[in-house]
């Protein structure tokens, strides 16, 4: 097995790799998602395509009873496939008013989108009957071009492909060029980034191939420069798929990454989200579960989820004032800062001593009175206002139950007492 044959299975791999990923939200998501089932059907029909040019699919077909039968193949579905990635620029603009402008750009994605379709359909026929007629399958082919290089009828079938593939390859390029120049998120910015350069190779590819193929028809080359030929344009076609296929996923892999973090902020904050709901039963939608049914509950979104649990936990705070004594964010204050010198953990360590104090305060059996003062917050947004919880319930896991105590006593005693509060403890 050469190298190039190796990097085709791998390529091939990645693409259906990213096919099975994507399948899911394509096949069962909203109806009107057009554009994810769009650009699926574009890793589908690129991942059969792709596998019938690696070396064990590729031999066995074309050796097969219709010879060279994994050509035929690689074009239908990658025709198919083309037809998709067209429909991905028309989705992936959106939708206009009626009666408004819509820019000229999108007009003309959406104009190439209607005639690709006939397109497709002729392009699939034409192939079939040169497939059939004009090209010479009295021997398999291992490298169609190659082996074909100079016969007229090869030719022919393979500037009508190549002219298909490469006017879709142009409009793909033009279209995200234009997209990637109009991206605001840096990591769509990115994959329209790799997707167009793909495109560009893409154009590249077969335009090379057709006038390799064209000029030796007139002057044959020796079969050891058609091979090597065949081999470079073979590799960069891998190139253009590897680029086409993690440049379409990076926004993908962004979510992914946005969702990786709200599980860590569940994980961190389910300590502190649930004692407080055991402390205050009637605030939350549904009773508080362990954190493996709660990081199981698949009726809720992760983002919602954890929006939910920092209002919750805002709102347990709030009521928690009431039963707090009036001195008792000063002593929390205090105890905050003999434990660390950093201001940037003091501030979460305080909130950890002074929810904990107050939770104490309400289980030993204070009665609710007026409100006591509670540290000013300064989260600037939704995702600020989780950052800090999470970094308060961090501080809240290493502060014992004792020197809780010892922080509500002396708000409670007065200052006189405040000194004797002990340090912090790794709470079991």
């Amino acid at each position: 097995m050469t190298p190039l044959d190796l990097a085709g299975y791998l390529i091939a791999g990645l693409m259906t790799a990213v096919a099975l990923w994507r399948m899911p939200a394509a096949l069962w998501g909203d109806e009107e998602d057009r554009r994810r089932r769009a650009l699926w059907g574009c890793y589908a029909g690129f991942a059969l395509a792709l596998w019938t040019k690696t070396e064990a699919v590729r031999i066995g077909l074309n050796n097969s009873a219709v010879t060279d039968l994994a050509v035929l193949i690689k074009h239908y579905t990658a025709t198919v496939a083309i037809l998709a990635i067209l429909s991905y620029i028309v989705a992936i603009y959106g939708s206009y008013p009626e009666e408004g402008a819509v820019p000229r750009h999108v007009r003309f994605a959406r104009l190439v989108q209607k005639l690709a379709a006939k397109a497709s359909v002729a392009t699939l026929v034409l192939l079939t009957v040169l497939f059939f007629t004009v090209v010479d399958r009295s021997q398999p082919s291992d490298r169609f071009v190659s082996d074909h290089a100079g016969e007229w009828g090869a030719t022919l079938y393979m500037s009508v492909f190549y002219l298909y593939l490469g006017a879709a390859s142009a409009v793909c390029a033009f279209q995200w060029a234009l997209a990637t120049l109009d991206a605001r998120r840096r990591h769509l910015r990115i994959g329209l980034g790799m997707m167009t350069f793909a495109m560009f190779i893409g154009v590249g590819y077969t335009v090379s191939r057709t006038l390799f193929l064209w000029i030796s028809v007139v002057d044959e080359p020796s079969e050891e420069f058609a091979l090597r030929f065949d081999q470079i344009t073979e590799a960069a076609q891998l190139v253009l798929f590897a680029f086409f296929a993690l440049g379409a996923s990076v926004p993908a892999f962004a979510a992914g990454a946005r969702r990786a973090r709200l599980w860590r902020a569940q994980v961190r904050l389910h300590a502190l989200w649930y004692e407080l709901m055991a402390a205050f039963p009637d605030q939350p939608f549904d009773p508080p579960a362990s954190l493996a049914r709660e990081l199981t509950r698949f009726n809720v979104p992760a983002d919602l989820r954890v929006d939910r649990w920092a209002a919750d936990i805002a709102d347990a705070a709030e009521k928690l004032r009431h039963y707090a004594p009036e001195g008792l964010l000063d002593a929390a204050a205090r105890a905050a800062a003999r434990d660390t010198d950093d201001p940037r953990l003091a501030e979460p360590l305080t909130d950890a001593y002074w929810i904990r104090a107050a939770l104490l305060a309400k289980e030993s059996g204070a009665p609710a009175g007026r409100a006591a003062p509670v540290a000013a917050q300064h989260a600037a947004d939704q995702d600020g206002e989780v950052a800090r919880l999470v970094r308060v319930a961090a501080a809240y896991r290493s502060v014992g139950e004792a020197p809780a105590r010892a922080v509500l006593t002396a708000a409670t005693a007065g200052p006189a007492h405040t000194t004797t509060t002990p340090t912090t403890e790794t709470s079991t």
